[in-house]
């Protein structure tokens, strides 16, 4: 039986252009990292994964500035950038996402509702942005919604490159 999922879509185009791959994780809590090395033979481009939930682990292991956290909270387009930047750095990879969300039920407040999530992605050819949800759903909705929009944006930048 041939697997369509886009876990390994996402390896078979990995493992085509001799790219890995990482990811920095908070609201999805290695949801992503999970679902690509369920995928016999991950190993030959699954370089490594970090699940970052609190200010101090996002700035320690990713440099994410206290600054950045501080006026824009973890939950902002500024943080998930500067996750994936930090990400892409620490495991010296091709392609690396990063995602920072409210997963719920509870912490959403006004402006940032629950089920808001910002995905980033970058690559090593200098691919740099950053995407806003708001997914609908109980906490297990939104960490697959999330983790499933990540793989498709590796898909799609690993095949555009």
């Amino acid at each position: 039986m041939v697997d369509n999922s886009i876990e390994a879509q996402v390896g078979a185009a990995l493992l085509a252009k001799g790219w890995t791959v990482s990811a920095a994780e908070s609201c999805t809590g290695g949801l992503v990292m999970h679902r690509l090395t369920n995928i016999a033979g991950s190993s030959a481009y699954v370089q490594g994964g970090v699940v970052v939930y609190s200010y101090e682990s996002k700035e320690s292991l990713l440099k994410v500035r206290s600054e950045t956290l501080l006026s824009h909270g973890a939950v902002s387009e500024e943080t998930a950038l500067e996750m994936v930047r930090g990400v892409i750095e620490l495991f010296g990879t091709d392609v690396a996402v990063s995602i920072t969300g409210i997963a719920g039920p509870g912490g959403g407040m006004p402006g940032k509702p629950v089920g808001l999530t910002y995905l980033a992605l970058a690559t090593k050819t200098g691919t740099l942005y950053v995407e806003k949800h708001i997914w609908s759903g109980d906490r297990e909705a939104i960490k697959n919604a999330s983790a499933t929009r990540a793989l498709e944006m590796i898909l799609q930048a690993v095949e555009q490159a």
